[in-house]
């Protein structure tokens, strides 16, 4: 791939004729190439038309970032990073499960939702399960975790650290006390759109390069996009925005990286309009951040909702608010969703019960919030026994 500045052309496949043509126009750069039309080279050059197009060819042909795939090399194994493979673990067979192993490598997972829905908590999970080895679902390699409204929850990650054993008791204990977790979490601060950019593509390659970090997380994508741009700077936001995902997209590309962008929402106001149309399985009254400019450049979207009442693990004697975890659009999943809670050892999926009795639990919850008692289901969480209980719902 060449650059779009000044270049070699005695580097393409040309004719010398051609090249001595370009040359003598004063033509420097492929850019000046690719935006000039077909005639005004000709022009330019005094070339013929046939000689024009072999310059054009051979110019986006060094230009080009990644060349063409036949589905004969995917047959054959030649592209790993266009098969599914390996995917980062959640740490949870459940939420695995949902997403079919995992995050995967290459590509921006968005995971959206309100305040308090638990969208961190996903985040910090994931940079203690990327160091884990390729055998337990990790990458083997450290996190840069890219803070942009609050400040980094420094405690929290601590708190993970010490009850990983409680959260993967599948794994070998010597293994979890070996890993060094918080020496290999880097963490950045943006506190605005040309710092973020500058981290994403000066200091993030550098980690990645030198093989520290395997794991992108941004949190929040939408907190700059939104206080820096007014209501009438939405063709400078989208293009500020595009590059942006951009810079991701090729991180994640060239590195085999997942990257996992954080997202707000927005209420959506009934109405007529059809752009606010249900993007979940259950009617929802808050849409991803951003638009369509920004999902256009997701790969998987996920939403986290959190839901009234509480779920109570029985031996440990901890409950947290039941959340629900929604695949919304992926190019390998169907949508689907699980129930799940954040506890102080991690975030745990609870484990399907059949659909009709999860869909009727949940539609209860959030229309009504009441339950009935036969409504109240026993879950297995791997800590023991569990429940739903429902200590500020009203029982029939």
């Amino acid at each position: 791939m060449v650059c779009m500045g000044n270049m070699d052309w005695e580097q393409l496949e040309l004719n010398p004729r051609i090249i001595a043509a370009v040359k003598k126009a004063n033509v420097k750069s492929a850019r000046e190439i690719l935006s000039l039309s077909g005639p005004d080279l000709q022009r330019l050059t005094h070339l013929s038309k046939s000689d024009v197009q072999h310059l054009h060819t051979a110019v986006a042909i060094s230009y080009r970032r990644h060349s063409p795939v036949t589905a004969l090399q995917v047959h054959r194994g030649e592209c790993p990073s266009l098969e599914p493979g390996h995917k980062l673990s959640l740490a949870c067979p459940v939420l695995d499960a949902l997403l079919r192993g995992g995050v995967p490598l290459s590509g921006i997972t968005e995971l959206a939702g309100e305040s308090s829905a638990g969208k961190t908590q996903f985040g910090l999970q994931l940079c203690l399960s990327v160091q884990y080895p390729l055998a337990y679902g990790g990458l083997n390699s450290g996190a840069v975790y890219i803070c942009t409204e609050d400040s980094f929850p420094i405690k929290r990650l601590r708190q993970l650290i010490t009850q990983q054993a409680r959260l993967r008791p599948e794994l070998p204990q010597a293994l979890i006390r070996s890993i060094r977790f918080s020496d290999n979490i880097y963490i950045e601060h943006a506190a605005d759109l040309g710092a973020l950019q500058a981290c994403v593509s000066q200091r993030v390659p550098i980690l990645l390069s030198r093989g520290l970090v395997r794991l992108v997380v941004v949190d929040s994508v939408a907190a700059l996009f939104r206080s820096e741009f007014q209501a009438d700077e939405g063709i400078e936001r989208a293009r500020h925005m595009l590059a942006f995902a951009a810079t991701l997209h090729r991180l994640s590309h060239n590195y085999s990286t997942p990257v996992l962008c954080i997202n707000q929402v927005t209420d959506v106001m009934d109405g007529p309009d059809p752009a606010h149309c249900n993007f979940g399985l259950v009617d929802n009254k808050v849409l991803p951040a951003l638009g369509m400019a920004w999902a256009n450049q997701v790969m998987v979207r996920l939403m986290l909702l959190r839901l009234p009442g509480c779920v109570g693990t029985g031996e440990q004697g901890g409950t947290s608010a039941p959340r629900r975890l929604e695949v919304v659009f992926a190019p390998h999943l169907p949508r689907a969703s699980c129930l799940c809670g954040v506890w102080e050892e991690g975030v745990r999926g609870l484990p399907n019960r059949p659909r009709s009795v999860t869909n009727s639990v949940t539609k209860r919850l959030e229309t009504t919030g009441e339950l009935g008692l036969n409504d109240v289901p026993h879950i297995n969480t791997g800590l023991g026994s569990a429940s739903l209980c429902l200590p500020i719902l009203n029982l029939r």
